[in-house]
């Protein structure tokens, strides 16, 4: 059901099996993870192409990916408010649809060519993709038992590493691989004028098919039969809400701030990884190859969360959180002190380690909601904004160097193993909220 949930809905009781009765919609919902992963990480190849069309330093370079950020900020509390408003099916067509908007933005951005206007068609892809997370997230963490909401959310943003594994390859070939910066060595010469404005050309494919891809799942979304969410009617839950306080639930407040630590961590490396593995001293690659082992990070993303899913059915998550924290951290350390394919493989590494954090520390940190689950999903959501202090690690690494630039990120993984040791025990817990059709 798209809209408002009726009073008269019938409630599905724990009689009916969630493999039965739930498959179809989060096979569906698969796929929507699948493309926001797969749109999202197209960034990681687009950087350092406009690196080279526009001569951007680190700072401004991660610039472009701190405004794609700052749109969950911006947009995450209208989301919420959308979402209670029209109901979670028609808000994650909204979003698929603002999502092409902006692809289709970024072909006469790449005719121009104009930074301006590329900065701006990025806002409005990550706006429409901030609806999508606060939409979907709670979506699956709620709609089943709430003893398997980490590993069903694992599950489902799996398929999200599934798309931004098959990104790097898409964008390598469509981008990187059809430019002249993309198939240059390391230490080639400045493009010339003519050079950039046939690169800054290459974008407008890639962009065009994301942009169809999205209208037809959006048309998919739409006449799908999704089972709705809520206690009896949106008002009613409501009222429910006057007088419970976000701000009770410890697991919450200190789940916000681990989100948005983990995302500078994850951003940083990602953004910067082709970058890192070119260089001379690291990899010594064209950026073309250095995608094709940025797909075997992505990849490691992938397997992690497909083992989370199943491991976390049997061990507690926030034991697992903590171990892959503590490990994302080692790894990091190794990046940053060694060199050569040592360094390569390590930062490679950290994918399979950062895999279940986003979804585990998400359905910790709304564990014990109840009616408040859609409040702080929009909080939660709010604070993928971490990914915006990515501008920070450029800044350190203009100014300390790109590898020495890695400590933040392994300070950030700290962080995570403090809030999966201690801050993701829930506080206040309420019951969860009931799922009608």
């Amino acid at each position: 059901m798209a809209g408002p949930v009726n009073g008269s809905a019938a409630v599905l009781r724990d009689a009916a099996p969630l493999g039965t009765n739930y498959r179809p919609a989060l096979t569906l919902l698969a796929s929507l993870f699948f493309m926001w992963g797969f749109i999202t990480v197209i960034n990681n190849t687009l950087l350092p192409h406009l690196r080279s069309v526009f001569e951007l330093s680190y700072t401004q370079t991660t610039l472009i990916e701190s405004t794609w950020f700052i749109a969950y900020f911006f947009a995450s509390i209208p989301s919420a408010k959308l979402i209670e408003r029209i109901g979670y099916q028609r808000a994650m067509v909204a979003g698929l649809g603002i999502m092409a908007a902006g692809a289709l933005l970024m072909i006469p951005a790449a005719r121009l060519p104009s930074y301006g206007v590329t900065l701006a068609a990025l806002f409005i892809i990550a706006s429409g993709i901030t609806l999508l997370q606060v939409a979907a997230n709670p979506y699956v963490a709620v709609v089943g038992s709430p003893e398997t909401a980490s590993s069903r959310l694992n599950l489902v943003q799996a398929f999200n590493s599934l798309g931004t594994t098959l990104a790097p390859l898409f964008g390598g070939y469509l981008i990187l691989g059809r430019s002249t910066s993309g198939t240059s060595g390391p230490g080639a010469a400045t493009l010339t004028q003519a050079e950039r404005l046939a690169d800054a050309q290459s974008v407008q494919l890639p962009y065009l098919i994301v942009a169809v891809a999205l209208i037809v799942l959006a048309i998919v979304i739409a006449r799908f039969p999704l089972p709705a969410l809520g206690n009896a009617t949106r008002r009613s839950a409501k009222a429910e809400r006057k007088g419970l306080s976000l701000w009770s639930h410890r697991n919450l407040v200190l789940g916000v701030p681990a989100i948005f630590i983990y995302l500078i961590a994850e951003i940083g490396v990602s953004n910067l990884f082709i970058n890192f593995v070119s260089q001379p001293e690291i990899g010594n690659l064209t950026h073309e190859q250095a995608s094709h082992y940025l797909f075997l990070l992505w990849g490691g993303m992938m397997l992690g969360r497909f083992v989370g899913s199943v491991l976390m059915q049997k061990v507690a998550a926030e034991r697992v959180l903590g171990f892959v924290s503590l490990c994302a951290c080692a790894v990091m350390l190794v990046a940053t002190f060694t060199s050569g394919h040592v360094a390569m493989w390590a930062l490679i590494s950290v994918g399979l380690f950062h895999s279940i954090m986003f979804p585990t520390i998400f359905t910790l940190a709304i564990r014990g909601l109840g009616p408040l689950t859609e409040e702080g999903s929009g909080l939660l959501v709010m604070a993928i904004a971490g990914g915006a202090l990515v501008i920070v690690q450029g800044w350190l690494a203009d100014t300390y160097g790109l590898q020495w630039s890695f400590l933040l990120t392994a300070a950030c993984e700290l962080y995570v193993l403090l809030y999966a040791a201690w801050g993701s025990r829930p506080t206040a817990a309420l019951p969860p909220p009931e799922v009608v059709r």
